[in-house]
């Protein structure tokens, strides 16, 4: 009996193991636009480093791809390009922009919002344009968020969220309506979260448009940036000057888990890596033999 409970252990503890070994602890990035800097936190509030990157002109949001992020400056008219640990891959990726604002990226395709000419371009994440007025006709674009092929898009002065998709066809230039200032979305699953400056809410919509909660999270200070971990929301609060917790469902679980902040604008998280397909065959040689260990005893 002992025996068995020892393989037992060993299978549990081989599993646990081995996926920790696959899986890397996530980092929350945090534009501050009033200090011009990219901080990085961990998912707890702790911090990592408070001037991961520094020197930017009006950060406004960021976005990651595989060990690189992206930073929309507004106040220079570019969007960046530096490693997760900071250091500067080049710092005028995209030039010549109007009013960079939301940033998405699907696959090698890097999506623009520019709030001063009302358009959303598309480049590629190496920086070559592939369309810069890719949509056009949007009233003050903040936040962009993509979802399989379809580019979602909130237009702060409509008070709108619209749908294209990512080859710049319309879908729905009014899924949501009756928002006040949107400017930004995150999606989870078949849903989409935005964040209304107006009102200092977040509301909950599905991605065909049907309101889930309208004022899921409410008492906000001019919200900005919002990022999703499983079931966790992040929100930063521009004026608020802080970034808060909450989950999925609308409860609250820290409202200043980073404080001290200087109009945090942009949020993004480091995305949980699957486990490869050899780390897990890995995994199931060796659960395989120590049951294996566990019927010739």
């Amino acid at each position: 009996m002992k025996t068995t409970k020892k393989i037992l252990s060993g299978i549990a503890l081989a599993l646990t193991f081995g996926l920790a070994a696959t899986v890397e602890a996530q980092d929350l990035y945090v534009s501050n636009l009033g200090d011009s800097i990219i901080g990085e936190y961990g998912l707890d509030g702790s911090t990592v480093n408070t001037s991961l990157i520094s020197g930017l002109d009006g950060p406004e949001d960021i976005a990651i791809s595989g060990n690189d992020l992206f930073v929309s400056n507004f106040g220079d008219e570019t969007v960046g390009e530096y490693t997760t640990s900071g250091a500067t891959v080049n710092a005028s990726l995209i030039s010549g922009l109007n009013g960079p604002t939301g940033i998405a990226i699907s696959g090698n395709d890097l999506f623009v919002a520019n709030y001063d000419d009302h358009t959303v371009g598309e480049y590629t994440t190496s920086g070559a344009t592939v369309n810069a007025s890719l949509i056009s006709g949007l009233d003050r674009p903040y936040g962009i968020a993509v979802s399989g092929n379809n580019l979602f898009v909130a237009n702060t002065i409509y008070g709108t969220i619209s749908e294209y998709t990512t080859s710049g066809v319309p879908v729905n230039a009014s899924l949501i309506s009756g928002l006040d200032g949107p400017v930004d979305i995150a999606i989870s699953g078949d849903d989409i979260f935005v964040g209304n400056s107006g009102n200092g809410t977040i509301g909950e919509y599905t991605t065909s448009g049907t309101t889930v909660n309208a004022s899921l999270i409410s008492g906000l200070d001019n919200p900005h940036g919002i990022a999703i971990s499983g079931n966790d929301v992040f929100v930063a609060n521009g004026t608020g000057k802080t970034v808060g917790e909450y989950t999925i469902s609308g409860e609250t679980v820290n409202a200043s888990l980073i404080s001290g902040l200087n109009e945090p604008w942009g949020l993004t998280i480091i995305p949980v890596p699957e486990p490869s397909a050899g780390a897990l065959a890995g995994l199931g040689a060796t659960a395989l033999c120590l049951w294996h260990r566990l019927k010739t005893k």
